[in-house]
């Protein structure tokens, strides 16, 4: 049950880091919330596996943490490229 409030919380990060980071428009809505679902979910089950107790805090505030850091570098690295792949592919069609 703890997995999936860990899902739903790297969820909500990923969302409001993608309305809070730039380039929102060069990326998909739910591409930055999936990669923090992914990254709350594996960072979670990798620290159980290592004997963290589930009920501490530690636990908790170390994968939202990781799982904004990783959301928030997903969406600056995605976006720029993005940007910069759009501005080259309309250079490249003599826009």
């Amino acid at each position: 049950m703890e997995l999936l409030f860990v899902a739903l919380g790297g969820a909500i990060i990923g969302l409001g880091v993608h309305y809070a980071a730039p380039w929102q428009r060069e990326r998909g809505v739910l591409l930055v919330p999936a990669i923090g679902v992914v990254v709350s979910a594996v960072v979670w089950l990798g620290l159980t596996v290592l004997g963290w107790p589930w009920d501490g805090g530690w636990i908790w505030a170390v994968t939202l943490l990781l799982a904004a850091v990783a959301a928030a570098v997903a969406a600056v690295v995605l976006g720029r490229s993005r940007s910069t792949s759009d501005e080259r592919m309309l250079v490249r069609l003599g826009g």
